[in-house]
């Protein structure tokens, strides 16, 4: 869905954080949320979230989240400039490296761990206070059908652990008025990433690798195909607004038919 045919009010006066908005699915997001009146800042650790920010007139903060001094740091600025936190989308996180696990040094192991599970234990920690304090507010975490997957072990753990996050921090806060959820993006359709991940398959069997990923993603779905990023903020989007009202502690697949 384009941003041109969203409910251009649904989120007027909501104060919105969105993580990993630089690119991807954060920035699609953060412009979804922008173009339904949402007031927004975007947290990620690359200087051209500066440039989507201004693109969208929205506050950036540039912060390091996979330490709690920087999720901390980004939380606190947020609440700052706006003086509350109304939904807080917990986007930070990718695969690093695509290849059977023991092929996966431990220093990479831990590499995957730290980029997609600690930045949502992290932000989620530093928010909490502040949306206990307002007895209000929702969290959107962005999790992977890839819990369910090949070449990818770490990242299929970290990816849990989030699912887990969102159970169990569901359960602790329902009675503050918080509600915490999360989707589970299959695969996604995005233009080349402005800041890498990490390196690029170079050799042929890294190549075949990657190759075992897209074809496990798209047979996996029923619809045979990657989804797109207007896709994934869409299912985001409602899931952050009082629409979904009465959804908390569940994991929505966003993945053509795939449950992970």
């Amino acid at each position: 869905m384009s941003v041109t045919t969203v409910n251009t009010v649904r989120f007027a006066g909501k104060k919105v954080v969105v993580t990993g908005a630089a690119q991807g699915i954060g920035l699609a997001v953060a412009r979804r949320l922008a173009a339904e009146s949402a007031d927004v800042v975007l947290v990620d650790r690359a200087e051209v979230v500066r440039a989507a920010a201004e693109e969208l007139k929205a506050h950036a903060v540039v912060a390091d989240l996979e330490r709690y001094e920087g999720a901390e740091a980004a939380i606190a600025a947020a609440h700052d400039h706006h003086g509350r936190i109304d939904v807080l989308v917990n986007n930070v996180g990718g695969t690093i490296w695509a290849k059977p696990y023991e092929h996966y040094a431990p220093d990479e192991i831990q590499a995957e761990i730290q980029r997609s599970l600690f930045p949502t234990l992290w932000t989620c920690r530093a928010a909490l206070p502040h949306l206990i304090a307002q007895r209000s507010g929702t969290i959107v975490n962005v999790s992977s059908v890839a819990t369910r997957g090949v070449n990818r072990v770490p990242y299929a753990a970290a990816k849990g652990g989030v699912n887990a996050i969102t159970a169990s921090l569901a359960m602790e806060t329902a009675q503050y008025g918080i509600r915490v959820v999360a989707t589970a993006p299959g695969g996604t359709d995005a233009p080349a990433r402005r800041v890498a991940r990490g390196p690029a398959a170079r050799t042929a069997q890294e190549k075949a690798w990657y190759r075992q990923i897209v074809d496990q993603t798209t047979g996996s779905s029923l619809m045979k195909r990657y989804g797109t990023l207007d896709e994934q903020a869409a299912a985001i989007c409602f899931l952050a607004s009082d629409e979904a009202a009465y959804i908390t502690g569940t994991v929505l697949p966003v993945a053509g038919g795939d449950l992970g």
